[in-house]
């Protein structure tokens, strides 16, 4: 990888998020207020203090006017960004960069989607002309081909793999019945998971992420800048993007079973950071759970378990909230829901509480013997894809 890192270089000293849910009384400038208020708030500045912003959505806006205006920015270069379900976290990457560039003091991360004002719809994108050799399903559909290949490769009864990742949609509801900010506050046990009317393949509609709107932000600084605004802030690590070449689509030997874009992207992330063990580095992960099948293969390629091993660690209680290795403490796609331009810093928001200890009795993670977090995006389909990893802590070195 050509990347050299930032590790503490920059750290963010400031953070908001609204709740994610069906906004019908608030539009995206209403949103991008909000979770801006709250990032300028908890950093302790205002506007006129940062130098530089982006803003991150797949289909709530164009240009940097999105921001601009809604905030009342004057003078100021707002640059709008997308990159599929990396979105949020391409923008906070980007401001990252400008300030260990020296090039700004401070700079905004902001993402937003706001997508229920005109019917239910995800992303919004339209399809680009091709040769005919690009996929024709669905999301839902593409993912669900995980499940039968994983079967296979490993020799796991299909029935059993279908509970196994039930009970990943089970634990990431039960994390959002806790967090007071999550589209889905109510538990769901597996086997009535199991029981609903499949929407593709094996899946059913609570194997997949909520649809919903919603905005958090971040301010960065210069790592030595940051105790003039901040306590307490959380330093990065690392910052890792891989864009994949597409390939998984005609080659024959793609089997489904593992995301090369997102193994690629922890490796450099794993790199950057100085880590060899993540298993025993991090104390937590949020990742990319846009359907249940993707959270266990994502266990796998992020190189928290053995190939073939990750359905056995979820029945163990490994990735539970008190397990070994938390995954997706404040609920996940799956619970928090996935208003795409702002996922990816919904997920840094909840490392920003979390390793700072400020995520309530209730949900706090154990941070005695490891304090390191990990963010996890992807972008596209199996064989298709774009993928975004971050590590933070709260200390340097």
């Amino acid at each position: 990888m050509a990347s050299h890192g930032i590790k503490d270089q920059v750290a963010i000293i400031g953070m908001g998020c609204t709740q994610f849910r069906e906004h019908w009384d608030k539009g995206t400038d209403d949103l991008l207020i909000d979770s801006a208020s709250a990032a300028f708030a908890s950093a302790g500045v205002t506007k006129d203090d940062v130098d530089a912003f982006w803003v991150g959505t797949a289909s709530s806006g164009m240009s940097g006017l999105t921001l601009s205006q809604p905030l009342k920015l004057e003078g100021k270069p707002v640059t709008r960004v997308e990159n599929f379900c990396a979105t949020g976290s391409e923008a906070l990457r980007q401001a990252s960069y400008a300030v260990a560039s020296g090039a700004y003091d401070m700079a905004m991360a902001v993402g937003v989607e706001k997508v229920k004002d005109s019917g239910y719809q995800g992303l919004n994108a339209a399809p680009a002309p091709h040769d005919g050799t690009k996929r024709s399903l669905t999301a839902a559909a593409m993912f669900s081909l995980v499940l039968p290949a994983y079967a296979a490769r490993y020799g796991v009864d299909e029935d059993e793999l279908r509970m196994v990742v039930a009970k990943i949609a089970e634990k990431n509801h039960r994390n959002g019945a806790l967090n007071p900010l999550a589209q889905f506050r109510r538990e769901m046990p597996a086997e009535k998971i199991c029981e609903m009317a499949a929407v593709a393949g094996r899946l059913s509609v609570f194997d997949c992420s909520g649809v919903a709107d919603g905005s958090a932000a971040a301010i960065v600084v210069r790592a030595e800048d940051a105790h003039k605004y901040c306590d307490d802030p959380l330093y990065i690590k690392a910052l890792s993007f891989v864009s994949g070449t597409g390939g998984g689509l005609i080659d024959p030997d793609y089997d489904y079973t593992t995301f090369p874009e997102c193994e690629m992207a922890g490796a450099d992330a794993y790199r950057q950071a100085g880590i060899e063990d993540p298993r025993s580095a991090l104390a937590m992960a949020e990742v990319h759970d846009c359907f249940t099948p993707t959270e266990m293969v994502l266990m796998e390629d992020l190189g928290f378990c053995e190939r073939g091993t990750a359905w056995k660690e979820v029945l163990a209680g490994t990735f539970e909230r008190n397990g070994d290795m938390p995954i997706n403490t404040d609920g996940g796609l799956k619970a928090f829901g996935h208003p795409v331009g702002a996922s990816g810093l919904r997920m840094h928001y909840e490392c920003w509480l979390q390793l700072r200890n400020k995520a309530g009795d209730d949900r706090q993670i154990d941070l005695s013997a490891r304090n390191l977090g990990l963010v996890h995006n992807l972008g596209g389909y199996p064989g298709e894809m774009v993928s975004f990893v971050s590590i933070l802590g709260p200390n340097l070195g």
